[in-house]
């Protein structure tokens, strides 16, 4: 599929007459249905004998991936099966000390808070949460000082989502890299609301660990993502949950050759130490079908052709009386716009007119959320704004 701004064309089977979802699921397009057909036809006809042809395929897609995040190296990328796995895989495997430090935020995304309970109860730590990060509005950046006076008492780990999902806050990961590096930190991130439409560089911001999903903004499918180890990381892990294929040549024994099928093998030195076993082929032929088209397009191009189409929603929600909560400053702004509705007016039926009108969006929190795509254009907007209009004089009547 040639991937073109603007053009929803590849899209055909969407319903919604505005699509402005993306940060919860994007539907797939003809290209990714067209990839998932592909795979399944061909272990129709080959059984195992395609296995090899897609696992082939996955280490160009974990290429591709490491290119989108500024990675230098591929094998400091893993596929996993969503965020949360990514999550879990370091929570585990870092060589906690009792009584270390984990550092995060209010508000984040319970996929970011979960597994560094269960590694607090298990191990010892102690979990602080700062308060959830103000989204400056002033266009001041956003106020560090609460992160810094943390890390001046000591941390183990900071971990941060590259965009915060309710307000879409895009964090200043650079910024954050910094004090976590000059306080002997490592910093973690959740990308799922970033990768792909978002410019990240993992190298530039310090980051040692980097989750993702891939349904939402990367365009793939369910049950699919990746998990970025930086290569000077991987030494220090010790994995609490290791599979068949976390192994050096662990699938050698399978191609012919006798004496392979050994149990002292090492682990993998790389990321790929967390690759426990068999995965989706067809989930991740969606994936990498999807990611081809954001790579071709760029992050920072689908990051300013959406600008204008949140700066003309956001105009219109405020002459309705909703109120923005979109950073001033265009460094802090991601690809999501979130408002709060005036008080007469119901989030969750508003949510539903827009979705009688074919517009949809999303509700976090309190919030009522658009966040469009490449394939979004201004037109939608007017769609989206006549809709919110027509429901709001149908409830005031």
């Amino acid at each position: 599929m040639n991937a073109r701004l603007g053009d929803r064309s590849g899209f055909d089977a969407v319903q919604a007459r505005a699509y402005f979802n993306h940060a919860s699921m994007s539907p797939p397009s003809r290209a990714v249905r067209a990839a998932v057909l592909e795979t399944i036809d061909s272990y129709a006809a080959l059984g195992a004998g395609a296995w090899m042809h897609w696992s082939e395929r996955r280490a160009l897609l974990r290429d591709r991936l490491a290119r989108l995040i500024g990675a230098r190296h591929a094998d400091e990328v893993v596929l996993v099966p969503n965020t949360s796995y990514g999550v879990i895989d370091i929570a585990t495997a870092i060589d906690w000390q009792s009584g270390d430090r984990i550092i995060t935020w209010a508000g984040e995304f319970p996929t970011n808070v979960t597994p560094w309970q269960r590694a607090a109860d298990r191990f010892g730590l102690e979990l602080e949460f700062l308060p959830a990060p103000c989204v400056p509005t002033d266009g001041a950046p956003l106020d560090l000082e609460p992160l810094a006076r943390a890390l001046r008492r000591g941390a183990r780990l900071v971990a941060a989502s590259a965009v915060q999902f309710q307000t879409g806050l895009r964090m200043p990961l650079e910024a954050i890299g910094a004090l976590c590096a000059a306080h002997g930190a490592l910093f973690f991130v959740d990308g799922i609301q970033a990768v792909g439409a978002v410019p990240i560089d993992v190298d530039a911001a310090r980051i040692d660990f980097l989750a993702c999903g891939g349904h939402k903004w990367l365009m793939g499918v369910e049950g699919t993502g990746f998990l970025y180890v930086r290569s000077a990381r991987t030494a220090a892990l010790r994995p609490l949950v290791a599979g068949w294929l976390s192994h050096e040549d662990g699938a050698a024994f399978l191609f012919g050759a006798r004496d392979e099928l050994r149990y002292d093998r090492h682990l993998r030195g790389t990321a790929q130490v967390f690759d426990v076993g068999v995965t989706s082929s067809t989930g991740f032929a969606a994936l990498d079908a999807a990611t081809a088209s954001l790579e071709a397009l760029g992050p920072a191009v689908i990051h300013s052709h959406v600008q204008p189409i949140l700066d003309a929603l956001e105009r219109g929600l405020t002459a309705e009386g909703f109120r923005s909560v979109r950073a001033a400053d265009p460094e802090l702004r991601s690809c999501i716009l979130s408002a709060i509705p005036p008080a007469d007016l119901d989030l969750a039926d508003c949510a539903r007119g827009l979705s009688d009108r074919g517009i949809a969006v999303a509700t976090p929190d309190g919030h009522l959320r658009f966040s469009p795509h490449w394939p979004n254009d201004l037109a939608q907007v007017d769609l989206a704004l006549d809709a919110l209009r027509e429901w709001i004089s149908m409830v005031r009547r």
